[in-house]
């Protein structure tokens, strides 16, 4: 009776954290916005680099792109000559609903967690801003699978 118990509670938390994971998925999906800027990668290429600018008024721009749950990514923002200012904040949402990110530098390393669409957003310091044009230059760096798992596998 115990065994049977204790089966039945593993099997209905299964459910319940598949349930939520599918409604993160969903959810996230339904929130990347056609406006959002794909990051396109030449074919067999590992890394693509964008760069732009936030007017005085803006504070924010959002880029998209796929990716497979176990790749591994690095995303680095730098500076962009000849701005005054440097949008320097990035986060990365996940599409299982997770977001991870800091400012300046390298915003994000490490094995990505789900397949779906990636959603980043490039923002302002708005700490450290006077309100002029604000650069930036970001490298987006997806390994593809095969050498991702060495660097995922213990994780």
């Amino acid at each position: 009776m115990n065994n049977k118990s204790t089966l039945l509670t593993a099997r209905v938390i299964k459910t319940l954290l598949l349930s939520a994971t599918l409604i993160g998925v969903s959810a996230n999906s339904a929130l990347a916005k056609s406006s959002d800027t794909p990051i396109q990668f030449a074919k067999g290429a590992i890394s693509s680099t964008v760069t732009g600018q936030l007017k005085p008024n803006e504070d924010e721009r959002w880029y998209r792109f796929h990716a497979n749950s176990w790749q591994y990514a690095i995303i680095n923002i730098a500076s962009l000559a000849g701005t005054p200012e440097t949008a320097n904040v990035g986060v990365l949402h996940m599409p299982n609903g997770t977001q991870d990110g800091t400012k300046g530098g390298i915003i994000y390393q490490g094995c990505l967690p789900a397949t779906g669409i990636y959603r980043l957003r490039i923002a302002r310091n708005l700490m450290a801003t006077q309100g002029q044009t604000a650069g930036y230059s970001v490298e987006v760096i997806v390994l593809p699978k095969y050498a991702s798992e060495p660097l995922c596998e213990y994780l």
